[in-house]
């Protein structure tokens, strides 16, 4: 069975730092680019942050560019997400997402294949 599960959230004070992280399995992910979203109380889901299949590549939102950073590690099925500078502002439950959007990675394209969806990780930025 395909799980998705994110873990690291918590509490930490503006101007902080926290990594969270995120292990899949039941499915190849080493094809799949994998995103970061997050969504605070009240608002609509965001993209945070993407990365391609080989981690060769990376995409941020504006508001979180220059501090922010992704990365993954395919022998492990893992990625994660630097998160530096933090803000209250950034208060939110960040989620994981392996995305089936047609791509290509290499030499290789993928036609539409079913996203996949963690249940979410808390992290709160208060003083």
């Amino acid at each position: 069975q395909v799980q998705v599960v994110e873990s690291g959230g918590g509490l930490v004070q503006p101007g902080g730092s926290l990594r969270i992280s995120c292990v899949a399995s039941g499915f190849t992910f080493r094809t799949y680019p994998m995103s970061w979203y997050r969504q605070a109380p009240w608002k609509e889901r965001e993209l945070v942050a993407g990365i391609s299949s080989n981690g060769g590549r990376s995409n941020y939102a504006d508001s979180m560019r220059d501090r922010f950073t992704i990365s993954r590690d395919n022998n492990k099925s893992m990625v994660y997400l630097q998160m530096d500078s933090l803000k209250i502002e950034d208060t939110a439950v960040y989620y994981c997402k392996a995305d089936g959007s047609p791509h290509c990675s290499g030499s290789v394209c993928y036609g539409r294949r079913q996203d996949y969806w963690g249940q979410g990780t808390q992290v709160t930025v208060s003083s």
